[in-house]
């Protein structure tokens, strides 16, 4: 595996499909005492789902943190939108949402 693969999956998160709860590298499991920093592969063969007590087999691999929501094939249509990450896409609508009640409350002050 080269050293940008091993990167690359150590940022990776998982997602329990039971509950939603989402596993981060970065931060670990603090009521499991994981220390930050440890892989999903190398976490203890007894780690469970610190809110549902699903076993690891029930999570599912989400990629990095800051990448572009979706499939990889799909990225290239649209305006550009798609290669948005989630944080981008929320400053994008909620900052176009703003704007238009912005303009909304503008035209009162017509005469």
């Amino acid at each position: 595996m080269t050293t940008e693969a091993a990167e690359a999956q150590e940022l990776d998160r998982y997602e329990c499909k039971a509950c939603g709860y989402i596993y981060e590298p970065e931060k670990g499991d603090s009521k499991h005492n994981i220390p930050a920093g440890t892989l999903f592969t190398e976490l203890p063969a007894g780690w469970r789902c610190p809110i549902c007590g699903a076993k690891a087999t029930a999570f599912q691999n989400m990629g990095p943190a800051e990448t572009p929501s979706g499939f990889k094939e799909y990225l290239n249509y649209g305006v550009g939108v798609n290669r948005l990450t989630p944080g981008q896409k929320n400053i994008l609508i909620f900052g176009s949402l703003i704007l238009g009640v912005i303009f909304f409350i503008s035209l009162y002050g017509l005469q």
